[in-house]
């Protein structure tokens, strides 16, 4: 969601704010107009509430009309206004929290993944996401009540949005205020006040008050970088003025005063020793220092003026007083050290006056202010436990703890998460516990969707494969693989019979989709570069992967005795001398026999000749360069919009290119979606069956958005949309079969996102921005009364002129030959190679061919203006570039900056890439170095007569790089001239 997006939310106002805040943390019954909120009493006993849909209309924000059940009541209720929209979050973030939020009525937990935050009703099996970051959120906290969440982000300049967990409605924002994003939050006991860390490398702590219309700033302070990455902060139980954060080796008491936030640094290392202890977890061969997987490492005394750490299984209890921050000592007789257990405490927080811990061993333990236990749960068969989170409602009724005289005491119910990201919510009352999210926190780079039915698949780094249903949302199936890990990709034949598995070791194994189950010969280990690639061909007699090592791998389906059959492998070519990008089965127009495809870095499409391959002989059957300087990234087929077949193919200078599917002519190269990255992978949607959608559109996943085509392609910007997915990078994408649906992978974040398209508003959006040329016209820089338009209508006449002579007799004309078009596209400042020229007039004098069976020979301003905006650069070249190329071609001269030889330049322009004849140099050195005629004289008379010469004679023998741009026109940039070699 974008910044203005995000402001477009329905935030209350001040006094709703107060007045909710208020609602929530008191204990007594109150109205709204005559309808009852819901409320405890003095033991916690909860009490009737009405449906709130029945509130009436009262002028007041959703917020303050809003109870614990209006958000998943009304969640669905009202349809989607955006083109993409994530409807449902696969993992979550493994370095965050997860916090209890409900879990009487309904168990409702929170948890982030991703850029979003997810409140996950179990009882319903549904989700409300919390969508407004840009960015990873890096850090969350709730209130006391539950009744408000903020989350920050790590953008450079962070934002944190604190929510209203009863609407889910965002009703404050601190947009761009934290270099270096956020690393810690913490509400005041009274929720009033909000205390935030940066991530700059000098990390600054800051206290707000939030609860007014506009957050005003109480206090901040700076931290010395010596005291490590401040990762956890919170508040003084009843006392806003009292904090203290820590990093792995350093404890930072506050104290704020007078406007003033002063703080005492407390080293670790040296109060308890340098020992880090350590356990080898489940599912991780590594052993992991303790201190890096808890989210809980220290917390003040509930009653006591006390602060309570861990550190293995010795609790640390230090005695800190008011006046600690303003004396800067805290005396060693004020420290004890409890030798509390022999397991590793690995989580730490108090509730209701008493001490709760996890350990490495998944046990949960309780004790009192003596340290003496008084219960625990040592039965849950649970890996280490990072954090703990306990239900803000009070039980019915008192347990009885575990002493001799079985004292009664208050025992709420609590969440746990674990190391493996395992999520289990426990009755403390039933003592019986349930698992909420059991997800393995691994990078998951895989995902497909079955070809007919609502399934999706997933797999991650361990090696656990996942199979969902998305409509039920629910898993239906789970395969973990014993001897492979890293799984890189995967992929439904389209009879929806197999599922291939490509792996990080490269193994391929082949899959039943229904049983999950493999055939031991068809497990295929031909190469171990990893497998990052791999589709079947729509008969599903085909499968080719592609790995790292920039080769293709082909299988076949060999059919044996009766009904059976097996796959085998028939080849493996090492086609590419760069990394493959994509690989794309087809069937040929006139057999329709399967054909293969591969497209990489090194701008090369192979196609494959299977009918004449046979076992360990992969052939290729033609290999085109497709791409002059652009790099080819993706490809899929264009849907059958015209009688001509197509393939599209994006590249990295944000340019779609239609190649003839027979000849891979370009016939079209178009402006494709600018959404800060490049498109690198796409696929098209099913055509729906809906009267109101009449076109073809396109999904594409750029570096971290995931976006909508509308086809056929034309350049109009408005026909696309895009929305931030994954920050850190999306990885996969996959379409569902009826096409409503489109699954993204997150890669390093481990999560899949579900999306919900709605291709109405996309089509509403596309008319919003204009009919006909309107939407090129705004491309151009002043629109179509703007001076770029007018230039263009000057030399297009001028054109016109040059080809009809200045004659009186001149024929009346709309167009332009197409000889002009490249001269034009100069003027207006595109230089275009001989190729781009070759393709550019291709695409206007074939572009109705297929049609007429005639050729296009001229072009009208419109078309022209259409052209122009599709093939000229998005972004113009770069002194960096300029650079680059400079120490590519040059050498270091004496002077230690790189120089480039006269002689090496003239090599370089009549025999490299589109070389020029003697006749093409000199006349570009006569136009770039000004000469004039009577200058041209001298220089003949001075026998300079062939380009050499005339190099010779105005340029000297080594070209500088202020040389050269003076040469070329361009403006010399002076700290190029300090660069010797291009910057890291």
């Amino acid at each position: 969601m974008s910044e203005s997006e995000a402001k477009e939310q329905d935030p209350a106002t001040s006094t709703d704010l107060q007045q909710a805040a208020g609602k929530t943390q008191e204990s007594q019954p109150s109205e709204d107009e005559g309808n009852p909120v819901k409320s405890t009493d003095e033991v916690g006993v909860r009490k009737a509430e009405p449906n709130p849909n029945k509130l009436k209309m009262t002028g007041r924000s959703q917020v303050y009309t809003s109870t614990k059940e209006t958000l998943f009541l009304n969640n669905r209720t009202h349809p989607s206004t955006h083109g993409l929209s994530p409807v449902w979050i696969f993992g979550k973030n493994p370095a965050l929290p997860v916090f209890n939020v409900q879990d009487h009525d309904q168990l409702v937990f929170l948890s982030a993944a991703a850029n979003v935050g997810v409140l996950y009703n179990h009882t319903s099996n549904s989700q409300h996401i919390l969508r407004g970051h840009s960015q990873s959120i890096s850090c969350m906290c709730v209130s006391e009540d539950r009744r408000w969440i903020a989350t920050g982000d790590n953008g450079s300049k962070g934002w944190v949005i604190i929510w209203d967990s009863y609407s889910g409605i965002p009703v404050q924002t601190f947009f761009d205020c934290f270099v270096g994003g956020l690393t810690a939050l913490a509400f005041s006991s009274d929720t009033k006040h909000l205390a935030t860390v940066s991530g700059e490398e000098v990390q600054c702590v800051h206290i707000w008050d939030w609860s007014k219309k506009a957050a005003k700033l109480l206090s901040w302070t700076e931290l010395h970088p010596k005291y490590g990455l401040q990762d956890y902060i919170s508040f003084k139980p009843n006392d806003s003025m009292q904090l203290l954060s820590s990093s792995k080796d350093h404890m930072v008491f506050y104290s704020m005063t007078k406007g003033s936030l002063r703080y005492f640094a407390l080293n670790l290392k040296k109060l308890v020793g340098s020992v880090v202890f350590t356990q080898p977890f489940p599912l991780s061969p590594k052993r992991v220092p303790l201190a890096e997987v808890s989210l809980s490492r220290s917390v003040f005394h509930c009653t006591k003026s006390q602060v309570l750490m861990a550190i293995g299984g010795i609790l640390v209890m230090m005695d800190v007083s008011e006046d600690l921050v303003e004396r800067q000592n805290l005396p060693s007789s004020k420290i004890k050290k409890i030798n509390h257990q022999q397991d590793p405490i690995t989580a730490l927080t108090m509730v209701d006056g008493c001490g709760v811990i996890g350990n490495v061993k998944g046990q949960i333990k309780f004790f009192d202010v003596n340290f003496k236990f008084l219960r625990w749960f040592v039965d849950l068969s649970l890996d280490p436990i990072v954090f703990i989170s306990f239900s803000n409602e009070c039980a019915d009724e008192f347990v009885e703890d575990l002493s001799l005289e079985g004292k009664p005491f208050i025992l709420r119910n609590f969440t746990v998460l674990t190391i493996s990201s395992k999520v289990v919510h426990v009755n403390a009352q039933r003592d019986f516990s349930q698992t909420l999210l059991h997800e393995a926190g691994e990078p998951l780079y895989a995902v497909a969707c079955h070809p007919s039915q609502p399934t999706v698949v997933m797999g991650n780094q361990l090696g656990i494969l996942q199979m969902w249903d998305y409509n039920k949302k629910v898993p239906i199936g789970d395969k973990v693989f014993m001897t492979e890990k890293g799984i890189h990709c995967v992929t439904f034949d389209p009879k929806g019979l197999y599922l291939a598995v490509g792996f990080g070791s490269g193994v391929v194994i082949i899959l039943n989709s229904h049983t999950l189950q493999s055939d031991p010969e068809e497990i295929f280990h031909y190469t171990t570069d990893s497998i990052h690639l791999i589709t079947f061909s729509a008969d599903s007699q085909y499968l080719a992967a592609a790995d790292t090592g920039n080769a293709v791998t082909v299988f076949r389906l060999q059919r044996l005795e009766g009904s059976l059959s097996r796959w085998t492998y028939l080849g493996r070519y090492g086609s590419h001398y760069k990394p493959i990008k994509d690989l794309l089965f087809g069937v040929h127009l006139d057999s329709n026999q399967p054909r293969l495809l591969s497209l990489g870095m090194d701008r090369k499409l192979v196609e494959y000749d299977l009918k004449n391959s046979s076992v360990n002989e992969l052939l290729i059957l033609n290999s085109e360069q497709i791409e002059q300087s652009a790099t080819p990234l993706c490809m899929t087929w264009y849907p059958p919009l015209t009688t001509e077949h197509f393939l599209l193919v994006a590249s990295d200078q944000y340019k779609m290119k239609l190649f003839n599917s027979t000849t891979k002519m370009c016939r079209q190269t178009v402006l494709g979606p600018v959404f800060g990255s490049p498109v690198k992978k796409m696929v098209v949607l099913p055509k729906l069956d809906e009267p109101e959608v009449k076109s073809h559109h396109l999904a594409y996943i750029t570096e971290d958005e995931l976006g909508l085509q509308i086809l056929p392609l034309d350049g109009n910007p408005h026909k696309s949309t895009a929305f931030i997915g994954h920050p850190t990078g999306a990885a996969a994408l996959a379409c569902s079969y009826d096409g409503c649906f489109v699954c993204t992978a997150g890669g390093s974040d481990c999560t899949v996102i579900l999306w919900e398209i709605n291709l109405k508003v996309l089509e509403a959006t596309a008319a919003l921005g204009g009919k006909d040329m309107e939407p090129f016209y705004n491309l151009l820089e002043g629109g179509a009364d703007g001076r770029v338009y007018k230039e263009i209508e000057n030399y297009f006449y001028y054109c016109q002129i040059i080809d009809q002579g200045h004659s009186s007799k001149r024929q009346p004309s709309t167009k332009i030959p197409l000889s002009q078009v490249p001269f034009l596209m100069r003027a207006l400042g595109y230089f275009l190679s001989e190729k781009e020229i070759n393709d550019m007039q291709n695409e206007i004098k074939f572009s109705k061919y297929a049609e007429t069976r005639k050729y296009v020979n001229e072009i009208g301003i419109e078309d022209f203006v259409k052209l122009y905006i599709n093939h000229r650069p998005v972004v113009a070249s770069s002194s960096r570039e300029l650079l680059q190329a400079f120490n590519v071609l040059g050498k270091t001269g004496s002077t230690g900056q790189p120089v480039l030889q006269r002689s090496d330049l003239m090599t370089l322009l009549k025999g490299q890439g589109e070389h020029m004849t003697e006749k093409e140099v000199s006349e570009c050195l006569t136009t770039l170095l000004s000469l004039d005629e009577e200058e041209e004289e001298e220089t003949e008379g001075a026998h300079c007569a062939d380009s050499e010469n005339l190099l010779e004679c105005v340029i000297p023998d080594e070209l500088s790089m202020k040389t050269l741009t003076q040469i070329l026109g361009f403006p010399f940039l002076e700290e190029m001239s300090t660069r010797s070699s291009l910057p890291e």
